[in-house]
């Protein structure tokens, strides 16, 4: 079964609400899309090329290469499909897998009961083939196998990332309510920062934000910082082709780059946690990290970058009535020390939000976990109200 050379529907996930961004880094990347929905896109690919999308694509989560779609009414039916597929050819009789899933069947109770069946008829397949039971768990660094099965229709896919590609791998260290990567990422391509100008980040956290700023801006890829993925794991796949596209990561990151990266937190174990994660990605000497109230933030004369706050929400941490305070603290800030700049708040309480006392220009749909979440973008006029249309333009 050669899959790595071989064209087939591949499903490239997201976080809700992720979609636009992902599908734009796909399209940069040079792929045709087949169709997209809000939690992903589809193309029509070889597994080869997903090898290549894992390391790039910094809002995905998981990319999904489909080896068959079937028909399918229930837990038996599941499993003749499932065993009569060629899984002696895909997953080595020694090595291990895991089975994950996304099911909507009514014969089906817990989608882990259709994970052991697919798990059975694999291991079943194998050990009548080969003579063999390979190992299987719970556990994504090895084989990952996804089943989609809604009502009578069904898709097996191999999961060619294994561990989820929101993670980005640099975080050691996450710090208190972190936004993911992806989340972070897409954030950042949400605003109009230019890549150019400066981007200001007070209360900074663990400090996610500004490395993912300094890591577009810089052009590093997440799969510089990672070096195990499903598909290294399959039968066939070739490490030239990895090793020849990280090759191409390290050489097209933007060298020297002239930035002004600011990020801020009155916590000083917040910036020491930000400070570690920024040196292992690589661009600690990019950012420049202090410890001070938000508002004591110097934010650079005449920059018309962006300033980015993502703080409490009040629904995991801080208490509501102290951040109302802070809520209008921003605002001033904001007013009084921003001209000039676009200003951005993340935040996932409307109530909060009204605090801040501007008026926002756009309201960017987010989710962060669960929550439902807004980015809030202000024009901070510098005395003269620009022209219509006169925004900072990424080149």
């Amino acid at each position: 079964m050669q899959v790595f050379h071989t064209k087939s529907k591949v499903i490239i996930t997201c976080n809700k609400r992720l979609s636009p961004y992902l599908l734009d880094e796909v399209k940069a990347l040079g792929y045709d899309i087949v169709r997209d929905f809000p939690t992903g896109l589809e193309l029509d690919i070889t597994l080869s090329e997903c090898i290549r999308l894992n390391l790039n694509l910094r809002c995905a989560s998981q990319i999904l290469y489909c080896l068959k779609s079937f028909k399918a009414g229930n837990p038996e039916e599941l499993y003749r499909e499932m065993a009569d597929m060629p899984w002696e050819e895909l997953i080595d009789f020694s090595g291990y897998f895991s089975v994950t899933s996304n099911v909507d069947n009514p014969t089906i109770t817990t989608p882990l009961f259709a994970n052991l069946k697919v798990k059975d008829a694999i291991v079943d397949r194998i050990k009548d083939k080969k003579g063999i039971r390979p190992n299987s768990g719970s556990d994504a660094n090895k084989a990952v196998i996804h089943l989609y099965w809604k009502d009578n229709d069904a898709d097996v896919f191999i999961d060619t990332s294994g561990e989820t590609l929101a993670k980005h791998g640099y975080r050691k260290i996450p710090g208190k309510a972190p936004m993911l990567e992806a989340l972070a990422a897409a954030t950042v391509l949400g605003t109009k920062w230019d890549q150019k100008s400066p981007f200001v980040n007070p209360m900074c956290g663990s400090g996610t934000l500004a490395i993912e700023a300094a890591l577009i801006a810089t052009n590093r890829r997440p799969g510089l910082f990672r070096m195990n993925y499903g598909f290294m794991h399959i039968i066939g796949y070739d490490e030239q082709v990895f090793f020849a596209e990280r090759r191409i990561l390290k050489d097209q990151v933007v060298k020297n780059a002239d930035l002004q990266i600011i990020a801020t937190d009155i916590s000083e174990d917040a910036v020491d946690v930000s400070r570690k994660n920024a040196k292992t990605a690589g661009v600690d000497t990019l950012i420049t990290f202090e410890v001070c109230d938000f508002a004591e933030t110097q934010v650079p004369e005449g920059g018309k970058g962006v300033v980015v706050f993502n703080p409490e929400y009040g629904e995991r941490l801080g208490v509501h009535s102290k951040l109302e305070l802070t809520y209008k603290r921003m605002g001033d800030f904001m007013k009084q020390e921003c001209k000039g700049y676009f200003g951005y708040i993340f935040t996932g309480n409307p109530d909060l939000a009204k605090k801040i006392g501007l008026k926002a220009t756009r309201k960017i749909e987010f989710y962060n976990g669960k929550l439902d979440c807004r980015m809030l973008e202000y024009e901070l006029y510098d005395g003269t109200r620009r022209p219509e249309g006169e925004r900072l333009i990424k080149e």
